[in-house]
């Protein structure tokens, strides 16, 4: 592969581990791009678009910008299944955008054997708000915002073995913007933040520990969990994409001796829309959570710290 041109004006762009690219535009404002789309992870359409248009807007809330607007991104098999349930999952996706004060402007769709959805979001942030993955410091907190769980639940509902109050809870913490949680972040405050999406928790922390030079102690009984999620685990309904974050992030990652194997499969577990985790001050955090609690149905938590790398980098699960 040839190597890409140099642009002066990218910040941050494909080599990097971040959420999403930043490009300068001029003087003090920066561009910030990223897209995102995936197959059906619930049976209802509208449903889908809210979480599959939630999940691409979270990159651009990560990183401490502004969504400005939207473009549709649609594989639908048109000859099979019928054009309602489209229009439904595009309308899903417009009304999340609306609850995000954007408009999505257009798109594009191809004629696909498997429904897929999602948007292009453009955002903007003045330089000096930006908040990348790459500055958590020794001493800041983790906290995350919203519980863990989506994918066991997910595998669950492809299944047809969900209860509905699983279900129900999963798709509430999905569709729900993480514009609140961003909201609630400054950067003079905070140092690093992601969202927690595919990679899982471990994968995310282990990306953020990596661009920053740190490791992590992270308190399993601190990590808030969907309900119905570890019974679901207990019971075999896991994601091979959780399986595999596991192994990937294994040789980063030291487990207390009474963390379970699937309390361990439970950190990794591959999320569709999750929330930030952010590192700051603990001096701050409190602040932090008391605040985004109040506008939140989901409860931030402190769920570990960030410590200074030894000889190497690891993630201690106790």
């Amino acid at each position: 592969m040839k190597e890409p041109v140099h642009d002066d004006r990218v910040i941050i762009g494909y080599n990097g581990k971040d959420d999403a690219a930043v490009v300068r535009l001029s003087g003090d404002k920066y561009l910030v791009q990223t897209v995102d789309f995936f197959t059906p992870v619930v049976d209802d359409p509208y449903q889908f678009g809210q979480i599959a248009a939630t999940n691409s807007l979270s990159d651009i809330y990560a990183m401490g910008a502004e969504p400005v607007f939207a473009l549709n991104i649609v594989g639908f098999p048109i000859q099979q299944l019928p054009r309602e349930m489209l229009t439904q999952i595009l309308q899903g996706g417009a009304d999340k955008a609306a609850e995000a004060g954007i408009t999505i402007v257009g798109g594009h769709s191809v004629d696909d054997n498997e429904p897929k959805y999602g948007l292009v979001v453009t955002g903007e942030v003045h330089k000096d708000d930006l908040i990348t993955n790459d500055k958590a410091q020794p001493g800041d907190v983790l906290v995350l915002t919203k519980p863990i769980g989506t994918g066991m639940i997910s595998t669950a509902i492809k299944k047809g073995i969900a209860d509905p109050i699983a279900i129900q809870t999963a798709v509430k913490s999905m569709s729900y913007l993480n514009k609140y949680a961003a909201e609630c972040m400054d950067s003079k405050m905070v140092n690093a933040a992601t969202d927690i999406t595919g990679f899982g928790l471990l994968g995310h922390l282990l990306e953020m520990c990596q661009a920053s030079g740190v490791s992590a102690n992270i308190e399993y009984g601190n990590i808030p969990l969907l309900p119905s999620a570890m019974d679901l685990a207990k019971k075999g309904i896991i994601p091979g994409g959780t399986k595999r974050n596991l192994a990937f992030v294994s040789q980063h990652v030291k487990f207390s001796s009474s963390i379970t194997p699937i309390q361990k499969l439970m950190c990794a577990d591959a999320q569709t829309s999750g929330g930030l985790l952010i590192s700051m001050p603990k001096s701050v955090a409190i602040d932090y959570i008391e605040q985004f609690n109040k506008k939140s149905p989901f409860t931030a938590v402190i769920i570990g710290e960030i410590i200074t790398k030894e000889d190497e980098l690891k993630i201690n699960v106790v």
